[in-house]
């Protein structure tokens, strides 16, 4: 389905999961990847159109967010319901331990390896994860990125998480990945955080409201203000926008 000109699967979550396990199992040659395009993904994607070939060029993409959800009801392209890397991060790890995948987090501050893989020990006993964290100055197309692909393509894993934000994480991504052995790799920004209990999530019911980001907001506002007070309110633009050329479509 297109919206805001990206090509986004009209999956629920329980269907995105078992799409992906599925991906996992097929075992087929390239890491197939997936992203999951939330308001500020769609703002900065219209302010930097050049990112829009790695989302082009994503195998999977769900939406992230309530606000990406309704705007799709709104414009007459509805989307069952959200599907957040937060919450693919935690399904699919628990996913792995059940199937004994082999797992990969490129993430976290600098240093930090031993420290976060015994913390994934304790809230996903079982899991087979190694923690790479790059350093602060970790560029995509750098010598450093492509280090932590050869590393990464001789360990072979099933899964592969990307915590580097976005541009970062979707430029590696489609660059590096189709050169996998096989599995997924998925952008999903702080979702280890959340994961991990470094950060708290919102509670469900803010959740299902789609006051999340009011919740982040309240929780960083020194970092986040920008964000979703002065870069995001565009959406509301590019939600009028995209309802104009449906029309023009339309008629």
């Amino acid at each position: 389905m297109t919206l805001f000109g990206l090509e986004i699967l009209p999956a629920r979550f329980a269907e995105a999961v078992d799409i992906l396990e599925r991906a996992v199992e097929q075992r087929l040659p390239g890491a197939k990847s997936v992203f999951t395009p939330n308001v500020d993904h769609i703002v900065r994607l219209d302010t930097h159109p050049e990112w829009r070939s790695f989302y082009a060029q994503a195998n999977y993409l769900f939406a992230d967010g309530m606000p990406v959800i309704w705007a799709s009801r709104l414009l007459g392209k509805p989307l069952p319901e959200r599907v957040t890397g937060a919450d693919l991060f935690v399904a699919l790890c628990h996913r792995a331990v059940a199937r004994q995948w082999q797992v990969v987090v490129l993430g976290g501050m600098p240093g930090e390896e031993q420290k976060l893989e015994n913390l994934f020990a304790q809230v996903y006993p079982g899991l087979l994860v190694r923690v790479m964290c790059p350093s602060m100055q970790f560029q995509p197309d750098g010598q450093e990125g492509q280090e932590a692909a050869d590393r990464i393509r001789a360990m072979a894993p099933d899964l592969v998480f990307v915590c580097l934000g976005l541009p970062k994480q979707e430029r590696w991504i489609i660059r590096h990945a189709p050169g996998f052995p096989h599995g997924v790799t998925l952008g999903v920004g702080a979702s280890m955080e959340f994961a991990l209990g470094l950060k708290k999530r919102a509670p469900i019911p803010i959740q299902r409201l789609g006051f999340e980001w009011l919740w982040r907001l309240l929780s960083d506002p020194k970092r986040l203000w920008r964000r979703y007070l002065k870069e995001d309110p565009r959406f509301l633009a590019l939600c009028w926008r995209e309802y104009r050329r449906s029309r023009v479509r339309g008629s």
